[in-house]
């Protein structure tokens, strides 16, 4: 029994995934050169706060590992046309009892093709039926107009919290 819970009480086992025009799959080792170039992106640093700048491959493979624990989870959304191209990715973290929070960033040529959308709504069904009784939120800066307006079209509202990081307000999944 203790197994069980303890496994449906992790991101170590998310599967993979498929959507039109995306592969989402948990980040491996073995993708670490291609986090690095994707993330090393002032656009990406500049708006992440847990990320270094530069974004090394040591940072990359670090990321990656950071999900051993089951606490965090990143998946990379790969483009189905070009499978060597990661366009985005979305981290899923377990929050206290109650919350599993997402987060993503998109590469600067995928942004404004609607990847982003893409991505974040298959990993938010995913979590859905993964954790029926945690909130899904997520933490935007309300300055950052277009990740502001993918939340909203998601169905996300604003808490009136701060989030956990500077600047940033709280957002809940309504309906979750």
């Amino acid at each position: 029994m203790f197994f069980r819970r303890a496994r449906r009480d992790s991101l170590i086992d998310l599967p993979g995934l498929e959507t039109a025009r995306l592969t989402i799959t948990p980040l491996g080792a073995e993708d670490a050169p291609a986090l690095r170039r994707l993330t090393d992106d002032p656009a990406i640093i500049g708006a992440v706060d847990f990320l270094a700048t530069p974004f090394t491959l040591a940072d990359a493979e670090a990321l990656i590992a950071s999900g051993r624990h089951g606490r965090d989870r990143f998946l990379g959304a790969w483009s189905r046309d070009d499978a060597t191209a990661l366009v985005g990715v979305v981290g899923t973290h377990l929050r206290g009892e109650g919350a599993v929070e997402i987060g993503y960033w998109i590469g600067g040529a995928a942004r404004g093709r609607g990847f982003g959308t893409e991505a974040v709504s298959a990993i938010l069904g995913l979590l859905r039926r993964r954790f029926p009784r945690r909130a899904i939120v997520a933490e935007c800066r309300p300055g950052n107009v277009a990740s502001w307006g993918l939340l909203h079209k998601l169905g996300f509202r604003e808490t009136g919290s701060e989030g956990h990081r500077p600047g940033r307000r709280q957002l809940v999944l309504e309906g979750a």
